[in-house]
């Protein structure tokens, strides 16, 4: 069939069963779900068959971490982790409809995030030239020949071609799937970096106000790692942090980042809060005296003040509902602080929506990915910053 012609006759398929991928800030792995879907815009429906993410293998994850580095992140890599992220996340989209007994011929189209491995959503000049950019990886071309399924991705490039961050990428997805004509939600993600979107009663697409907060568990993570001595990777169920005290002359210290202060539409990344910042906050609890369980309670309370802060300075009103979701989501200390910094608000997970947390993200990319399909906008220029709405994503037809 003509290409064209196939991607006119999935426009106007009424169910169409599609995989979501997508690799976060914290490069654990490729999470996957397999979903069926229906409408568009306010009008989606979606059901989640299943998901899974499957880690990394340590030698992958090595060679991802060296790529966020501009001093190891040497051209000849990333060209290479391209090529193997691309392969990785098809056998990821392979394994899923496995798993959940489909036909990958079964798939109309695979929904692909990549892995981000830089993010400039401020100005560089080069020359004449003045632009934000950002770059995530995981060739869709090789996702699309090694599955044979028309696949979208490289969603975020187009907010940023139009003068936005790119992010956060999913305010439109949760608009879809969150709006109420009854209370005020926050939508709460606490990946890597937490970001918030923000849906007033009743909102219109207009008033939705999103951005990010601050670190979320990546320098929870880094602490970890620094007072097990490399054992973990990161706080389970928050027990180390259950474990300590919070300094508040390092907790004072950190709230003092220049990020927490900036106004949105902001974005942030391992740019601002990757290894360089986690060496200075060593450095400076070393200096306060701050230590094992102590530093990790103390950098968890750190995620949940700056969320807090967020709203009280950012949102027009503190929302009546936060819907949590994420890996922090399970992190039973950062629970438990968030609910102390916001107080009589009612905290949900994505759980109670159905909606499993693994599951989230890659649902976002595949909800993205029907709005192109269908030629309709699909990002938040209130929220991002863009000039105007666009339709972020690419499509490659498979083989």
């Amino acid at each position: 069939m003509d290409p064209i012609e196939e991607l006119v006759k999935l426009r106007r398929k009424k169910r169409k069963t599609a995989i979501g991928l997508m690799s976060g800030t914290s490069a654990d792995g490729v999470s996957a779900v397999l979903v069926e879907v229906e409408g568009n815009w306010i009008d989606t429906k979606f059901k989640i068959i299943g998901y899974k993410t499957y880690t990394y293998p340590q030698e992958v994850r090595r060679k991802i971490f060296e790529l966020f580095k501009p001093e190891t992140g040497t051209v000849d890599k990333i060209c290479a982790m391209n090529f193997v992220l691309g392969k990785i996340f098809a056998e990821a989209a392979l394994k899923i409809a496995e798993e959940c007994g489909i036909s990958i011929k079964e798939v109309d189209f695979i929904a692909s995030h990549g892995q981000t491995i830089h993010h400039l959503p401020g100005k560089n000049r080069i020359g004449k030239y003045e632009v934000k950019s950002t770059l995530q990886i995981g060739e869709p071309s090789v996702i699309a020949y090694e599955t044979g399924v028309l696949t979208i991705a490289d969603f975020r490039p187009k907010d940023v071609a139009a003068g936005g961050e790119g992010a956060p990428i999913s305010a439109y997805a949760d608009y879809v799937i969150f709006r109420s004509s009854e209370i005020s939600r926050a939508i709460q993600n606490i990946g890597g970096i937490a970001n918030v979107t923000y849906l007033p009663r009743n909102a219109e697409i207009s008033e939705v106000i999103a951005f990010d907060t601050g670190p979320g568990n990546m320098l929870i993570d880094a602490m970890v790692k620094y007072v097990t001595g490399g054992k973990l990777r990161y706080d389970v169920n928050g027990e180390i942090a259950a474990n300590g005290r919070v300094s508040e002359e390092l907790l004072n210290w950190l709230m003092e980042h220049p990020f927490i202060r900036r106004r949105p539409p902001k974005t942030t990344g391992r740019e601002e809060f990757g290894e360089k910042f986690a060496l200075k906050v060593i450095e400076k609890a070393r200096e306060y005296g701050v230590e094992g369980a102590n530093l990790v309670a103390t950098v968890t309370r750190y995620t949940t003040k700056t969320i807090a802060e967020s709203y009280r300075k950012y949102l027009p009103k503190m929302p009546d509902e936060v819907i949590v979701g994420g890996g922090g989501s399970h992190n039973k200390t950062l629970m438990r602080m968030l609910k102390e910094e916001l107080g009589e608000v009612k905290i949900l997970t994505h759980e109670d929506f159905g909606i499993p947390a693994q599951a989230k993200e890659p649902l976002v990319m595949v909800i993205l990915a029907n709005e192109v399909i269908h030629g309709h906008f699909n990002n938040i220029p209130n929220a991002t910053g863009a000039s105007k709405k666009v339709i972020m994503g690419k499509i490659v037809f498979g083989s």
